[in-house]
Order: C-alpha cells, then sequence, then structure tokens
C-alpha cells in the first residue's frame, strides 16, 4: 500500500460521512383544535428558534410520525375533533413512536383528564394560559437543546 492509498472503500468514507454528520435538529410536532391556537404556539416557539410544524387532525399526526424520524416532540390539545388528546396519544402508544415525549394543552380540564394523561406517560399537562418560558424550557429540554 502507497502512502496516498486509503484503507476506506468510497462506500465506506461516504457511509462514514453520512454518520459522523451532525443529527438534523428535531421538531416539534403541534396539533391543537382550533388550528388557530396551534399556529400561535408555533410562531412563539419558533421565534426562540425552535423549528414547529402543525397539523389539523390525530389522523394527519399518525402519518407523519410514521414516515419523519425529526419529529422529537408532540404538542397536543386536550379538547380536538374526531380524536381527542387522550384518544391520540393512546394511538401513538401503540405504534413504533410510543416513546414520543408528549405535552398535552388545554384551557381547561379536570382531574380525570390529567389522571389518564398521566398513566398514558406524557411529560406534561399545561392548563391554560400557557406559560411560554416554561413550556419553552420544557421543549428544550425534551429536544435536547440548551
Amino acid at each position: 500500500m502507497t502512502d496516498h492509498e486509503s484503507i476506506l472503500s468510497d462506500a465506506e468514507r461516504e457511509a462514514l460521512s453520512a454518520v459522523m454528520q451532525a443529527p438534523a435538529a428535531l421538531t416539534v410536532l403541534i396539533v391543537d383544535d382550533p388550528r388557530n391556537a396551534a399556529d400561535l404556539l408555533a410562531a412563539q416557539l419558533s421565534s426562540h428558534g425552535v423549528q414547529c410544524l402543525v397539523l389539523d387532525d390525530g389522523q394527519a399526526v399518525l402519518q407523519r410520525l410514521k414516515k419523519d424520524r425529526t419529529i422529537g416532540l408532540l404538542i397536543t390539545g386536550l379538547h380536538m375533533a374526531p380524536v381527542d388528546g387522550l384518544g391520540l396519544i393512546r394511538l401513538i402508544r401503540g405504534t413504533e413512536r410510543a416513546a414520543l415525549p408528549i405535552v398535552i394543552t388545554s384551557d381547561e380540564a379536570d382531574v380525570q383528564d390529567a389522571i389518564s394523561a398521566m398513566r398514558l406517560g406524557v411529560v406534561d399537562f399545561l392548563l391554560g394560559p400557557t406559560d411560554m418560558e416554561a413550556l419553552l424550557a420544557l421543549v428544550r429540554r425534551e429536544l435536547g437543546v440548551n
């Protein structure tokens, strides 16, 4: 072997390069009803450098989670139709993305809602109005961002 020959093939160098590249920034997926509440929350988080995606309903969330591995956190409203936030979480917990961190937000909820959410392993249950500083700290912690 001469001094300029590589011990790695071109394919091995490409594979190593792909592994060594920084991972894609994780995205917060937000779903709520009404949609404008989700859009507002996404705008507030985005203004602090958090990458967000807003979807309209639980079915769209399930489809997106199947194909998008950059989703690192889900923020869902509690009261949505046709599937509410707790129903959506139950569906997610039955998929390969079962370990996804999830936060529920709601302007009104009862103790049973909170108990059900905690049994489903949510990261937090935030009652409105949303404390943006607390939510931002929570999002950054869950995404592993400083």
